[in-house]
């Protein structure tokens, strides 16, 4: 299976960035081919709306590191998502490259599997409510098949994530695909 992992954190060893190696671990060690795309750390700038990719053969009318994704993108059997919530949401990163899925939404309106790893400092999933909303609309728009949902709650950092379970299920999550 290929498979593609989009991460939102602007932080490369941060809690979110741990569940993202270890799901990406657990689906390498299942025999699944991963692609990793860091949106924080990319050159992406947000849609316009614009409808060039739609009105034109030119595709988007930025050259930005999408073009690196969106062949993984459109290959995937699988997209996995993986944020930090900020302010009752996953990250602007995150959604800046999840907008940017505009210019293939036909070609991506195809079967897929897909995954959603959050990580947050509330002990409630009040916090997630508006990334899982999200999520949920934007997997049912697609025809995705949701095979998974790991909230780590209560982890603000990778000591409090270090007294928990949730980098082992992630790796199961990852490594049961």
């Amino acid at each position: 299976m290929k498979i593609v992992v989009i991460t939102g954190s602007p932080h490369r060893h941060g809690t979110s960035a741990l569940l993202a190696e270890r799901f990406i671990q657990g689906a390498q060690e299942a025999g699944h081919e991963v692609f990793r795309f860091d949106a924080a750390f990319a050159d992406l700038h947000p849609c316009l709306g614009c409808r060039k990719c739609r009105t034109t053969d030119q595709g988007c009318v930025y050259k930005d590191d999408m073009e690196q994704l969106n062949p993984h993108l459109l290959a995937a059997d699988l997209v996995a998502f993986v944020s930090p919530i900020y302010y009752y949401d996953w990250t602007a990163q995150l959604k800046t490259a999840i907008d940017r899925f505009y210019a293939n939404s036909p070609a991506l309106r195809v079967p897929k599997k897909t995954a959603l790893l959050l990580t947050m400092e509330d002990d409630t999933m009040a916090s997630a409510a508006g990334a899982i909303l999200s999520y949920e609309g934007m997997t049912n728009f697609l025809h995705w098949e949701r095979v998974g949902v790991l909230s780590a709650l209560d982890c603000l950092d990778l000591e409090a994530m270090a007294k928990t379970d949730y980098p082992q299920q992630a790796y199961q999550l990852g490594k049961s695909l």
